[in-house]
């Protein structure tokens, strides 16, 4: 006689093994002998339903902490500006007020927000706070796609309407018919039941209403509720009554995700230095806790203080030795910072964790040959081109070639690396700049011209071509053309000596007319 395990024991161990499909259909079998309704359930359908309600939302979890995208429209149509002009540090909206030396243009590229191009893709690196609508436009939503984030809402949006692929008859809890306040009084039921609808459904509105009537019934005195009240406030916008929320529940107990929470609240307020303190106030509460650390070292890159973030993310390091958004961080500021050696010891050290794509190879090779290893360099990008997984990644790897080329003098080689850079990605400023000058070598001045103008359209923020069209055009006769590129270029670069040097020549040129 063969004895068969208990079918709901089978979806919990399922469960716990992440098999979220196969317990989510052995649930859904249990429902269908003993269905569950709100009037009268057996404690086994209960359950059931509970533990499906958990795997649908595994199978679309997020991790609100980590994931922060500013659309379009939060960017934009923001009204929770405090001071216009802020003072020197203390805002990440303005690029240039930092207080220790940021690094250079010169040194370290640019991205279109202003700030410096950090050692790791974070959904905040590369959307920024842009400063005009065209800009916002311009400003690629992540480093794998080109088109802007229109609302953070709308993903929410489109996130809930692909998760209804789990059910393909239909949602699995009809909300429209479900009766909050009878779930709100079972703790056990209503926090699953929140987490399927905040992030299942997104459907924040009804998450919001069950979470309210929750923590009334707990007279108030539940934390975790307050954190989920907080959350919802924070996704509709609400960010003073999402604080006064975190901050209750911090009153209660003291606990690590919700200093992250309060101190996202503060980061989108444009109050970093309150956030910085928040974290620290947390790091005596949880010393060395690699979160907070991580928290107050990006909050630095942010504000282009390199060598506090820097410090912060050896601190990481000290309690976590293969943090890799700490190692790539270090290693690209070594980098930058004349140092490919040191550098190289960091990117080999993601290689020996199991790292293993384009960009970390990509990354060796640029290392190598700043270093003079050169016969490790191209063997380097040979392996990045074999790893590419996209266009963007094909132009950058074969740009970075070409950029290896200028330096040993191969011109040709080189002439051929931007060329194909261009041809997997038409929008690369860097390269339309670099082919510029090659073309300008070879004495064809109208078509290095046209490439400089394309490579300024393309991305304003960056100096070099707008340089580069001042000189050409100063060289040419145009001195208004030469100008006005110069301006532009000292928009971008304020310190740059030679954009400084020509506007005077410029200056004293029309004095004299």
């Amino acid at each position: 006689m063969e004895v068969s395990m208990d079918p709901l024991f089978v979806a919990w161990s399922y469960f716990r093994r992440r098999k979220l499909q196969q317990c989510s259909d052995i649930c859904s079998k249990i429902l269908q002998d003993s269905p569950y309704d709100q009037e009268s359930s057996s404690t086994v359908s209960e359950a059931a339903w509970s533990l499906k309600t958990r795997a649908l939302t595994e199978m679309v979890y997020i991790d609100e902490i980590e994931m922060d995208q500013e659309g379009i429209a939060e960017m934009m149509l923001d009204e929770s500006a405090i001071a216009q002009v802020a003072r020197p540090g203390t805002s990440l909206r303005l690029p240039g007020t930092s207080q220790g030396a940021g690094p250079s243009p010169a040194v370290r590229p640019m991205t279109q927000s202003g700030r410096p191009i950090t050692g790791f893709v974070r959904p905040s690196t590369q959307s920024g706070r842009p400063g005009t609508m065209e800009q916002a436009i311009k400003t690629p939503r992540t480093a794998s796609t080109a088109r802007p984030i229109t609302s953070a809402s709308g993903r929410f949006v489109r996130l809930g309407t692909a998760s209804m692929l789990t059910n393909p008859e239909g949602p699995f809890i009809n909300l429209s018919r479900l009766n909050l306040a009878k779930y709100s009084t079972k703790p056990a039921m209503s926090r699953t039941l929140f987490e399927y609808i905040f992030h299942h459904e997104n459907d924040v509105r009804n998450a919001l209403q069950l979470a309210a009537q929750a923590t009334e019934h707990a007279q108030f005195k539940d934390w975790w509720w307050k954190v989920q009240l907080g959350k919802c406030y924070y996704r509709l916008g609400l960010y003073r009554e999402a604080e006064k929320q975190f901050r209750s529940a911090l009153n209660q107990l003291e606990v690590v995700d919700t200093y992250c929470y309060l101190a996202k609240v503060y980061q989108r307020l444009d109050q970093p230095i309150i956030a910085l303190n928040l974290f620290k106030q947390g790091l005596d509460h949880f010393p060395g806790e690699v979160i907070l650390l991580t928290g107050i070292a990006r909050i630095h890159e942010e504000m282009n203080n390199m060598v506090s973030a820097t410090e912060y993310y050896k601190e990481v390091l000290k309690q976590d030795n293969t943090h890799v958004e700490a190692i790539a961080c270090i290693g690209s500021n070594h980098f930058y910072t004349d140092q490919p050696e040191i550098a190289l010891r960091f990117y080999r050290r993601l290689l020996q964790m199991g790292v293993y794509n384009c960009q970390l190879y990509n990354n060796l090779g640029l290392c190598c040959f700043y270093a003079q290893q050169y016969d490790m360099t191209l063997s380097s990008f040979e392996r990045a081109l074999a790893l590419v997984s996209s266009d963007d990644e094909q132009a950058d790897v074969w740009y970075n070639i070409g950029h290896v080329a200028v330096g040993i003098g191969e011109v040709t080689l080189a002439y051929q690396c931007f060329k194909l850079a261009l041809a997997f990605n038409n929008d690369h400023a860097e390269a339309y700049n670099n082919l510029a000058v090659l073309e300008l070598r070879k004495g064809r001045v109208e078509q290095s011209k046209a490439f400089l103008q394309t490579a300024a359209s393309l991305s304003p923020h960056m100096y070099e071509p707008h340089y580069n069209l001042s000189i050409l055009s100063e060289k040419m006769g145009d001195l208004q053309s030469s100008y006005i590129a110069a301006l532009k270029s000292e928009d971008a670069f304020p310190e740059h000596a030679n954009t400084q040097q020509l506007l005077k020549q410029l200056r004293e040129h029309f004095a004299m007319l």
